[in-house]
């Protein structure tokens, strides 16, 4: 029997349910028919027309993203601007968009989780945690162990090559002093940086995340060793995390991870 659009988002939310979002968030149905039989996903960070019509090829109605299409007021819908003409190709196609932010953000199987187990820390612990009656310790950020002591240098290298980013910004580890050796790193996939007094207070040697602002490394250059990578290359591995809820459900079932998505900056 073929699936339905609800009955993928349905799986979706037994590892993140809505009620585990932020406040400011709009997690949930962007567009489009729960009911409709589904004929495919496509998986991505976020949505533009391109991807709308690298599902209508595959053959897929609907699409599963991180980001929210709809996450500011839309008072009128002219086609202008990426969001609406992402939104005007999705219903103009009858495609039934899903997102999924900072519910997978703060679920125990979520982004950050995820990101950990690629560093392959151990001893991890939800840095800002809740209690989930039914899925236990949830909530923003990872603190865990590194398999063994390194450098600044070394970590920066090993958190450039496992997350893919060809740069990454960090504060001076001079300021730490001479001759450190990190093994307790903190992280929050996406913009972080309010964890860090956490992570501090947890006893992290180095805090990894994105969107960090001029003034957070300025005043933490004395306490802890700040690494700040792109935006999308900390939260790519998303798209990984809905592939897999998905198939774990429906193994023979087409699901696809957009081919065509880029990162929207360019490093020069």
């Amino acid at each position: 029997m073929t699936p339905t659009c609800l009955d993928i988002i349905r799986t979706i939310e037994e590892v993140a349910p809505r009620h585990l979002q932020e406040g400011f968030d709009n997690t949930g149905l962007q567009c489009g028919r729960l009911d409709a039989p589904c004929t495919g996903v496509l998986i991505c960070v976020d949505l533009t027309d391109l991807i709308v019509h690298e599902a209508i090829d595959k053959g897929c109605n609907l699409i599963i993203t991180h980001h929210p299409l709809l996450f500011h007021a839309i008072k009128s819908v002219t086609g202008q601007g990426r969001v609406q003409r992402a939104l005007v190709e999705a219903i103009r196609h009858d495609i039934t968009v899903y997102s999924c932010h900072t519910s997978i953000d703060n679920a125990p199987a979520g982004i950050s989780h995820v990101m950990a187990r690629m560093l392959e820390l151990s001893d991890i612990q939800v840095l800002e945690e809740k209690t989930d009656p039914k899925l236990g310790a949830v909530g923003s950020g990872i603190i865990g162990t590194l398999p063994s002591p390194l450098t600044p240098l070394e970590l920066v290298e090993k958190v450039k090559t496992t997350f893919n980013s060809p740069v990454a910004r960090c504060s001076n580890p001079e300021a730490l002093g001479k001759g450190m050796k990190i093994e307790r790193v903190a992280l929050c996939g996406g913009a972080g940086s309010f964890l860090l007094e956490r992570a501090e207070d947890l006893g992290a040697d180095a805090f990894i995340t994105s969107d960090t602002k001029y003034n957070v490394f300025l005043d933490c250059a004395a306490e802890i060793f700040l690494i700040d990578i792109g935006h999308f290359e900390s939260e790519e591995c998303s798209k990984g995390i809905f592939y897999h809820i998905i198939r774990k459900k429906f193994p023979t079932f087409a699901v696809y991870k957009s081919e065509i998505e880029r990162n929207p900056i360019i490093y020069l």
